[in-house]
């Protein structure tokens, strides 16, 4: 061993920090190749009574040095924490899984009990995931809370590999009557995928224990992000939820908003750059208004978010005593919306947790193409039997909490209530309502179900559209109108949103995603919908979303503008109702 070596070791060493049964190199930057190069850290370790934890981050270790070292670690049986991140820079991938196999297996043999692994930064692939793997379904495992591979490349392999040996050490541990309890799983930029990222939240429904789980910068798209919702419903105690720089879309944003009813203990949400965009945001925002009651932080950054919904989320945090963070920047907003949303927050005293807005993207183009659904659809091809096999266990949970995969309660059906429903399912002007000829062969078109928000919106602006106050089929076509929104509009506030907001977009006041069939709306439409402002299922929270909306894009229906003031100002009435 070259004497700069020895030197170098030797400095270290001197600096090494030892008490409270831990012992650290922690970023020494030590070049560590074999036996020789590690001989003081081994003694050092061999001697150490009572050794807790052991940290190695910051330096680089080869083969040959890491079976000394774990050579010195087969009769330490009191360890508990590994933080070994960053410990293998510059070797060949391919002596990284044998210096993981040496040193776990030094750890099973001298009959530790681990709660923490840190094997962050280290790169090291799905191989890297095979040379722990026999360590994970060990008993030194059984009582691991927190595991970090942040920053591991492990890919959509190392993701399956890694959720076979979670569920094979929750099996083993099971079994002794101590059930594999993780708490903290942290895995961002791995390349998992969704096929990893299933893969993996079919280990996190099993374990139901996560507190924390992290899994920004991973290419999950919806598929991925709808399995990652559905385990979340069996993680009752999940506190942190970080899924940062991934791909919701509106499917993945309301499946998670779903998912959120169920968590009444998270604290922290970072869907920041996920693309949950205004449908996915008004879901949320519902989420917020009626749960989450002990929430710090909510991160929705760069999500092609627009005025209306930023405003609805910045009304939903109001009751929300604990919150501390509110982060809308890099949004769609313009500089109207971002003035309009710091006033909505001054007002509601809480401009302090509003963070910058200085990035913000402008108001978005009428013009812009929504091709990035049509695009998860395809990239996803091959993903359609698990996504399916995810999605059917999803919905099978959901049901048996009165909901289904999106947010809809399944029984919620609604049987047309008069004959003139059935009808003006396809309305035509021109036709008189033969009611007793026509009502037989449509009867079994004319349910509305809050499971099809999209049909439901498309059967309500038909009916709404034939409507005369003069004519003599206006009293029954208004019941029409109010058979649909009370069924749509009578279940929980996220069903009710969502109905809502494809409402709007159908309308061509919200955008949605991918290819929409907008109708041209008529003033008879919208006085259909000032008769029903007035009815008691029309809430205040449904009257304040649909206000916001007409507030700031009311401009598209200038052609109807006389029924447009009337519902504004039955709006207004019942926003103030209750004040």
């Amino acid at each position: 061993m070259a004497a700069d070596d020895i030197g170098q070791l030797a400095d270290a060493l001197s600096r090494t920090h030892v008490g409270d049964g831990e012992l650290s190199y922690q970023g020494r930057g030590l070049k560590l190749d074999n036996a020789e190069s590690v001989a003081g850290l081994v003694t050092e370790i061999a001697q150490y009574q009572g050794l807790r934890a052991l940290r190695l981050e910051g330096n680089t270790i080869g083969v040959e040095a890491a079976q000394a070292i774990a050579k010195a670690l087969e009769d330490k049986d009191q360890l508990q924490k590994c933080h070994w991140s960053d410990m293998f820079t510059g070797r060949l991938r391919a002596e990284i899984p044998t210096a993981l196999r040496s040193l776990g297996s030094a750890i099973t043999s001298a009959g530790a009990r681990l709660s923490e692994l840190d094997l962050s930064d280290n790169a090291f692939g799905p191989d890297g995931v095979k040379g722990i793997e026999q360590l994970l379904m060990s008993p030194s495992c059984h009582s691991l809370k927190v595991l970090r591979l942040n920053n591991c490349g492990m890919g959509i392999g190392g993701g399956k590999i890694l959720a076979e040996a979670l569920t094979e050490c929750h099996r083993r541990s099971s079994a002794l009557g101590a059930p594999l309890s993780l708490r903290v799983f942290i895995a961002g930029r791995n390349r998992l995928e969704n096929e990893g990222a299933s893969a993996l939240a079919k280990a996190f429904k099993l374990l139901g224990s996560l507190e924390e789980l992290h899994v920004p910068q991973n290419g999950i798209n919806h598929p991925g992000i709808r399995a990652l919702a559905s385990a979340m419903q069996h993680n009752p105690h999940l506190r942190v939820l970080n899924l940062n720089d991934n791909t919701f879309t509106k499917r993945g944003a309301l499946a998670m908003a779903q998912a959120l009813r169920h968590l009444k203990n998270i604290q922290v949400i970072n869907f920041g750059d996920c693309l949950v965009r205004t449908e996915g945001a008004m879901a949320l925002s519902a989420v917020l208004r009626e749960g989450l009651p002990i929430l710090k932080e909510l991160n929705l950054s760069f999500g092609e978010i627009t005025e209306p919904a930023a405003l609805l989320l910045a009304q939903a945090v109001l009751n929300k005593p604990q919150m501390e963070k509110v982060d809308l920047n890099g949004n769609c907003l313009g500089e109207e919306g971002c003035e309009a949303l710091r006033e909505a927050m001054e007002v509601m005293d809480k401009a302090d947790m509003l963070a910058s807005l200085s990035d913000d993207e402008g108001e978005p183009d009428d013009e812009d193409d929504d091709d990035d659904n049509e695009t998860d659809e395809d990239d996803n091809e091959t993903f359609e039997d698990e996504e399916k096999e995810n999605l059917d266990e999803e919905e099978e949970h959901s049901k048996e909490n009165g909901v289904n995969c999106n947010g809809n309660s399944p029984s919620s059906k609604l049987q047309s209530p008069t004959k003139i429903a059935s009808y003006l399912c396809s309305p035509s002007s021109e036709k008189e309502l033969d009611l007793e000829d026509k009502t037989a062969s449509l009867e079994h078109q004319d349910q509305v179900d809050a499971d099809d928000p999209e049909r439901a919106a498309d059967v309500l602006l038909k009916i709404s559209a034939s409507y005369k106050e003069e004519a003599e089929s206006g009293e029954a076509l208004l019941e029409a109108v109010d058979a649909v929104l009370k069924t749509m509009l009578s279940a929980s506030l996220l069903q009710s949103t969502c109905f809502l907001s494809t409402l709007l977009v159908h309308m061509g006041l919200l955008k949605g995603e991918g290819k929409v069939k907008r109708v041209p709306v008529v003033s008879a439409q919208l006085s259909c919908l000032t008769h029903a402002v007035q009815q008691p299922y029309f809430q205040q929270h449904h009257a304040l979303l649909l206000h916001t909306v007409l507030c700031r894009n009311g401009k598209a229906l200038k052609s109807c503008s006389s029924a447009l003031e009337g519902l504004q100002d039955a709006l207004k009435r019942r926003c103030s109702a209750d004040h």
